[in-house]
């Protein structure tokens, strides 16, 4: 790029660019670009990441589509504010800011920012506050998948108090949040019952399940089981439907508003009640992600992949998320 000082002086200044998803507009996958933008240029107290992985999860499809509409009053009314698509991301410092002490160049990182951290590019920028160290051991892309998805399981378990002994459901246990919270659940020697499909009978067996429902066979809400937790991990149930299979003081956390945005009001409907609805809202990422480490550091969590992509493909990873029917995560590598 040439800047032009006065008529006699030119100075040249090399700006490098990069390729990154794009949408200017809120629309369908179909509608996603990817182009060749400026590289984000990190201030005095940013860092530049170059981005090995990032996934296409159910938060970037809200921010996509914003479905449901209240998505607009965080990402822009009319349209979006940020106009580079990514939520979550892993890869590698590759130039720090003059005032950045805490990390260096060659250090590997991970984050989440659910309103948009404008990972599905090659670089991005970051404080170092928003950047969390990569367990030794593991990949860019099992980084990437064990953060949307784990971040907003962490919200399931400490909005309640499990105890040993104890029966929970996990509806949708197959998702990037119900996959994770069925591994965190493990923890507190509970009986787990989790819905899946057909094929992943065996996933949900290996992940720690004691029983499975599935849901293209069965429908978990006709049973005569008793939970003290049901964890709707993808929103497709119902507390009216679930209530009958709460004990008498049990619990209904649902990831989802629900079909009239009732899971928000429910709390406060339900204060007086022995059966209950908590609705998650999420932990600060302060919180989830130093968890998240340390269950990775440990073995104790090993997040789920099902498909990787191009970033080239990038409309197709989002029309295949946007069917319902991902197992786990979908990977983005860069």
């Amino acid at each position: 790029k040439i800047i032009m000082l006065n008529r006699q002086h030119f100075i040249i200044q090399l700006i490098h660019e990069m390729i990154a998803s794009i949408r200017r507009q809120y629309t369908t996958p179909s509608h996603i670009k990817t182009e060749d933008i400026d590289q984000p240029i990190p201030s005095d107290n940013e860092v530049l990441v170059k981005v090995h992985a990032t996934t296409v999860n159910r938060t970037d499809c809200a921010n996509l589509t914003t479905k449901p509409f209240i998505m607009r009053f965080v990402l822009g009314l009319l349209q979006p504010k940020k106009i580079i698509l990514g939520t979550d991301f892993a890869g590698e410092v590759i130039k720090v800011g003059a005032n950045v002490k805490s990390l260096n160049i060659g250090d590997n990182v991970f984050g989440f920012c659910d309103a948009g951290a404008e990972s599905q590019a090659e670089y991005l920028t970051a404080t170092a506050e928003d950047l969390f160290p990569i367990p030794e051991k593991i990949s860019y892309k099992e980084a990437a998948a064990s953060l949307e998805g784990a971040h907003y399981a962490y919200s399931f378990i400490h909005k309640v108090d499990i105890l040993p002994g104890q029966s929970i459901l996990i509806n949708g246990a197959t998702g990037g949040i119900g996959s994770a919270l069925l591994q965190f659940v493990k923890q507190y020697n509970v009986k787990i019952t989790a819905s899946c499909n057909t094929k992943n009978i065996a996933l949900m067996q290996s992940l720690g399940a004691d029983k499975v429902y599935d849901y293209t066979q069965e429908d978990f809400t006709t049973d005569t089981s008793k939970y003290d937790f049901i964890f709707d991990a993808v929103g497709k149930s119902t507390f009216g439907k679930c209530k009958p299979l709460l004990t008498e003081k049990g619990i209904y956390i649902s990831s989802e508003l629900g079909p009239y945005a009732q899971n928000v009001f429910y709390p406060l409907l339900t204060l007086g009640s022995s059966k209950k609805v908590i609705f998650p809202i999420p932990f600060n990422k302060n919180k989830t992600i130093p968890y998240i480490t340390t269950r990775l550091e440990q073995g104790l969590f090993k997040p789920v992949i099902d498909r990787e992509y191009s970033l080239a493909d990038i409309s197709k990873a989002y029309a295949y998320v946007m069917t319902g029917e991902k197992t786990g995560n979908v990977i983005v590598n860069i």
